[in-house]
């Protein structure tokens, strides 16, 4: 790049650092603003009288993405973190010793299929067969278009996959098995995408290939490894970090974003990219600047907003795996209460991660931390009150699944809930992890990279394309990045 070009970015969620880092490396002059006292948005770190805990995301999936990342600056994951493939993956509890076990490996999970269902081993092994698939086309190649044309959709591998875009996750698992526990096993990771397996379309069966085939990961202290690693290259590149720097509001002038006003200071930029929420990022331009209406996100599929707990128990817990999801009541009804009718679950399914059963640096030596998450309906009505009846209600299905009683233990337990998400991620409804990827919201039908108003001013992060997930969003970075660098290339010319 042959000018410089002094860029500001709004926040430092995972979207925002992976920008950051390609723009440095670009040779421009990058300053991140973040709003909190601490980086990552909501993949922020928790310490409490000795607790560790990731206080978003926790799940680590897809780990080329982040091999592909790294390696763009010549680095590996190994030069920031240590990874370490959780065996088994996670647990399903259905009832008192009651779960299906979720092995490292596709053997042994093909194995414990078959068990459950007499002729399902062979059939799982066709629907991975074709996951697989779709992942070596969409996480390969698709994810990686900046969503601005549907012809980026249209190859020769796309073309003939194109009745999956008009199927659904749930018709095609239905196909093929019977057993509504495995049904719910193959259904439960396109809830990452922020939607209802009967409304996600098939093509994104490589949900499925990313769990079953690729595995479970966890960084060896925790997902905030990933972030402080993000954050180390970004330093080497030369970004530049100001915490506690509210953002006010995005200046225009003769339609071109030419500087933001942070703590009451003006700060000028030649390029202004937010990776804060997309909702709020156009409630700080005036009224005509702003590309979205609030009838036009109001009428967007969302993905949940969570009921959240952190807890530190004074000895280890018994029964448990790392990761932990609880399906012992109707999951079809909480999909409904989220999606359909929106409303607080009567009886909520729920997931639990214990990251002290991996990490002896989580937790006090001999105890454990507890993380306890519910899916709700964004928008929904939170109060303290709501969230003491919630945790009473998991606590009494924890306790009865697991054997053994724990609230004896508890030294103390923190919440985060949608007031929670408005207040310190200004995310639209309290939403925990952004659009979600129906057929309807899928690449060029999300809200776009750049603006179409403002000259200058761009957009990443799970709003944006490619979606939800901390994969999508170190993408995210990377293509809005190059749509930044092809603007200034073309200014040259």
């Amino acid at each position: 790049m042959k000018n410089i070009k002094k860029i500001t970015i709004i926040g430092s969620g995972f979207s925002a650092l992976s920008a950051s880092c390609y723009l440095a490396k670009s040779g421009h002059d990058v300053t991140v603003y973040e709003k909190n006292a601490t980086i990552g948005g909501r993949a922020r770190q928790l310490k409490k009288e000795g607790f560790t805990f990731d206080m978003g995301p926790s799940w680590y999936w897809m780990p080329d993405v982040f091999d592909r990342f790294f390696a763009d600056f010549g680095k590996k994951t190994t030069d920031y973190y240590e990874l370490i493939k959780l065996a088994p993956a996670y647990r399903v509890y259905y009832g008192i010793d009651d779960f299906i076990t979720i092995a490292d490996n596709l053997t042994d999970i093909t194995i414990a299929f078959e068990a459950i269902e007499k002729g399902s081993g062979s059939l799982l092994n066709e629907f991975m067969a074709e996951a697989k698939s779709n992942y070596d086309i969409a996480i390969k190649d698709l994810v990686y278009r900046p969503g601005i044309s549907p012809l980026e959709l249209i190859t020769a591998e796309t073309a003939m996959k194109v009745g999956q875009f008009f199927s659904t996750i749930s018709k095609d698992v239905r196909k093929k098995f019977k057993n509504e526990r495995l049904i719910q096993i193959l259904e439960f990771p396109v809830l990452f995408l922020g939607a209802k397996p009967s409304d996600t379309p098939s093509f994104y069966s490589f949900m499925n290939y990313a769990d079953f085939g690729l595995g479970t990961w966890h960084p060896k202290t925790g997902m905030f490894d990933v972030v402080r690693g993000i954050e180390s290259l970004a330093r080497e590149l030369g970004v530049k970090f100001q915490m506690n720097s509210n953002i006010e509001k995005i200046i225009v002038v003769h339609k071109t974003a030419n500087s933001i006003q942070v703590n009451g200071e003006i700060i000028t930029s030649d390029v202004i990219l937010s990776g804060a929420d997309y909702h709020h990022t156009e409630t700080l331009l005036d009224m005509e600047h702003r590309t979205y209406s609030e009838k036009y996100w109001d009428s967007r599929v969302f993905a949940p907003s969570s009921l959240l707990f952190y807890v530190g128990f004074n000895k280890k817990i018994k029964n448990i795996s790392h990761h932990a999801l609880f399906f012992d009541v109707d999951f079809y009804q909480h999909a409904k209460d989220i999606y359909d009718e929106p409303q607080w679950p009567k009886e909520p399914l729920f997931y639990a991660n214990f990251p002290s059963v991996t990490d002896e640096t989580a937790a006090p030596e001999g105890m454990e931390s507890g993380f306890f998450l519910i899916p709700l309906a964004p928008g929904i009505n939170d109060t303290e009150a709501l969230r003491e009846e919630y945790f009473e209600k998991i606590m009494d299905r924890f306790e009865t699944l697991t054997q053994q009683k724990v609230r004896n233990t508890i030294l103390f337990k923190q919440s985060f809930c949608k007031n929670d998400f408005v207040s310190e991620y200004n995310s639209y409804k309290g939403n925990a992890y952004g659009m979600a990827n129906t057929l309807l919201q899928t690449a060029f039908l999300r809200p776009k990279l750049k603006s179409k108003k403002v000259k200058n001013l761009y957009f990443t992060g799970q709003l944006t394309v490619p979606g939800p997930g901390v994969p999508p969003a170190l993408i995210s970075g990377k293509l809005v990045s190059e749509l930044i660098n092809k603007q200034f290339l073309a200014q040259q010319l």
